[in-house]
């Protein structure tokens, strides 16, 4: 059964201090402890780059982003269905890892068809595509629980993997490609549906009890939901890495089935703003060649991907201006 957590829980995980005049209002001690200072609104968030694709330009960029990190921290990656071919080679992380002290690899079970519907074929997937060096916390397989949606107009509020109450602050380390369904993946889906439970949080971000699933416009600010509630529970204690290589049109869910990429390699970029990383990332697809960009471009659009990127600026998930900081 799905453990909901109590506005008290809720809070201490989130890594948020308030003060006593926050917590004597239910409503206005959540509303000021969310919302962004009015100074920062008017900045440019920063945004970091390597063209250094190697553990190495992973801890330079990490380095830039890291101040809000501490005490147990979730690394969160999607590893990969079976032989992938296009997944964060399992080497870097290895060797990037010690930069994270006192961290563990996450993930959670899949709603689709695939050995990573259940934990027993999750763990033997990881073993394949050579995750076997670090423990990973499959974090639904124990169960869920329940986390809340402020202003979430399709989701109240999303069942994430149990563990992920466990962790006091939160990597997203995102392998940035096209997507079957989102048009694009990259930080945002892989909180929104790489923490919801296997079958019941991504049944509730997919609108999976519909049929056929939802789609479109929608499905994007499904996904924004999904991935403000994870943002909210750790506040300033959760940043971001966007890996822009192989970047298919097929998420790695796709696994071999993921046809070869036709855009070429990037770099990889870093940011404490979800929305301006996954914009950058966007950004730097758009301003490619024509005919490297083509197949990405038709992905994203032609599944209203773009949408992503209005509706978690429409939720003060971030800011969509930014600056690019050359490391």
């Amino acid at each position: 059964m799905t453990k909901h957590l109590s506005r008290r829980d809720f809070l201490k995980g989130s890594a948020l201090t308030l003060g006593a005049a926050a917590l004597s209002g239910v409503t206005g001690g959540l509303e000021s402890a969310f919302a962004a200072p009015q100074e920062s609104a008017q900045k440019k968030a920063a945004v970091y780059f390597t063209k250094d694709l190697s553990p190495e330009g992973l801890r330079k960029v990490y380095a830039c982003v890291n101040q809000g990190i501490t005490g147990k921290t979730a690394i969160k990656l999607h590893t990969g269905e079976p032989n992938g071919p296009y997944i964060i080679p399992p080497a870097w992380v290895q060797a990037f890892m010690p930069s994270v002290p006192n961290s563990a690899i996450v993930e959670c079970n899949v709603l689709y068809d695939s050995p990573r519907k259940t934990t027993a074929g999750h763990r033997q997937t990881l073993e394949t595509n050579g995750w076997s060096y670090s423990p990973v916390d499959i974090m639904d397989a124990d169960g869920d629980v329940s986390l809340p949606i402020r202003n979430g107009k399709w989701i109240k509020e999303v069942a994430i993997g149990k563990n992920m109450v466990n962790y006091d602050s939160m990597l997203v380390l995102t392998h940035f490609k096209g997507h079957a369904l989102g048009g694009f993946g990259g930080s945002l889906k892989n909180i929104s549906i790489g923490c919801a439970s296997g079958q019941v949080g991504k049944a509730q971000v997919h609108g999976a009890r519909s049929a056929p699933w939802i789609t479109g416009p929608e499905l994007m600010e499904r996904l924004a939901e999904g991935g403000k509630a994870v943002t909210d529970y750790f506040g300033p204690r959760i940043t971001y890495i966007n890996v822009l290589k192989n970047m298919s049109i097929r998420c790695d869910c796709g696994g071999v089935a993921a046809p070869p990429p036709t855009a070429p390699d990037l770099g990889i970029l870093a940011s404490t703003d979800i929305l301006a990383i996954d914009q950058a990332s966007v950004d730097m697809v758009y301003a490619l060649p024509q005919n490297q960009k083509a197949d990405l471009v038709e992905r994203i659009e032609s599944r209203s991907g773009l949408h992503q990127l209005t509706y978690m600026k429409e939720l003060g998930m971030g800011r969509n201006s930014y600056e690019i900081i050359n490391v």
